[in-house]
């Protein structure tokens, strides 16, 4: 089991991942092909290896997913557009200071089309509907510069509606409290500045007790832990100002131990396969962390800090002090 971070190895799988196109799984991972390689920048970006995938390859596939009768983006050319993948390719856009090549007023109609009366978002015109759609719209339209013309009031009741009892967030009204939709609605009150809305105490404690005796995060009660909730449950963690509720060295023994020594990547638990999806929110979670060495990370947009607070995005959230070794 490996004791610290080894950002070669990650740096080299990720590099590796489009390589195999002939390969079963890569068709079958198509839907996800754009998020993909957000997920793989944004590792590389923490772990300070940004120009280790060439810009222009990453500018140009993206564009190729335009879907021009959409106005927005798919998650792989000749796919239909979709709210993720197009807030995938803003985001990817923005960190390589693309986004000059897309029709940003057609991109945030689309996203508009997409909000139904009651204010939650669909994903795309098939109009599958979910708190993880809501935060992409409004995520997307922040970093677009366009926010201000969202219902705002509607949004901000949607997700009012989807608050339990114990104080965690469903995917609808009704649903119940998972850690990834509670990071997508805290993430997005705090980029509406609503955070008024959340039961800080009773959320707070709901994710510290998402952690396991053996140090690993899971997503909700009587579940395994995975490696991925080391971001969902941080990231909404340090937008409450509670990362303190929650034993970093532990869960920072459990993301190590969940790597690849001989490959790279992260996997979702130790001795499993893994995956760029693990990879980047095993990172992301060290960087909340304080682990040494990483570039500061955004929980609300899950992008470098640097990029959101020259666009004068930078909310109020705090992660661990940055330790200067292991």
């Amino acid at each position: 089991m490996a004791s610290t971070l080894l950002v070669d190895r990650h740096v080299s799988y990720i590099q590796s991942l489009g390589d195999n196109k002939d390969d079963l799984v890569y068709h079958m991972t198509a839907h996800l092909r754009l998020n993909a390689i957000y997920w793989g920048l944004t590792a590389l970006c923490i772990m300070n290896r940004k120009d280790a995938l060439d810009r222009d390859e990453i500018v140009d596939f993206v564009m190729s997913c335009w879907d021009e009768e959409a106005g927005a983006f798919g998650s792989h050319p000749d796919h239909d557009a979709h709210l993720h993948s197009t807030l995938s390719a803003v985001q990817i856009l923005i960190i390589h200071d693309a986004l000059d090549k897309v029709d940003v007023p057609r991109v945030v109609d689309f996203i508009l089309s997409l909000q139904q009366p009651s204010g939650v978002f669909a994903g795309d015109k098939f109009g599958e509907t979910d708190t993880r759609f809501l935060y992409c719209g409004v995520a997307a339209l922040s970093l677009l510069g366009y926010l201000d013309k969202l219902d705002v009031d509607r949004t901000v009741s949607y997700i009012r509606r989807c608050k339990n009892f114990d104080g965690g967030y469903g995917n609808v009204i009704g649903a119940e409290s998972h850690a990834a939709q509670a990071f997508v609605c805290v993430g997005a009150l705090a980029i509406l500045d609503r955070l008024d809305e959340v039961d800080y105490q009773a959320l707070g404690w709901w994710l510290a007790e998402r952690q396991l005796a053996n140090g690993g995060l899971n997503g909700r009660p009587e579940k395994k832990e995975d490696v991925c909730y080391s971001f969902w449950v941080l990231s909404a963690l340090s937008i409450l100002n509670k990362l303190s509720w929650i034993d970093s060295e532990k869960l920072t023994e459990f993301i190590l131990s969940a790597q690849d020594p001989d490959t790279g990547g992260i996997a979702d638990r130790p001795n499993n396969m893994v995956d760029v999806f693990h990879t980047i929110f095993g990172v992301a979670g060290l960087s909340l962390l304080g682990y040494p060495g990483l570039e500061d990370l955004d929980p609300v947009y899950c992008m470098p800090k640097s990029i959101t607070e020259k666009m004068g995005l930078k909310k109020g959230w705090v992660a661990l002090e940055r330790r200067k070794s292991m």
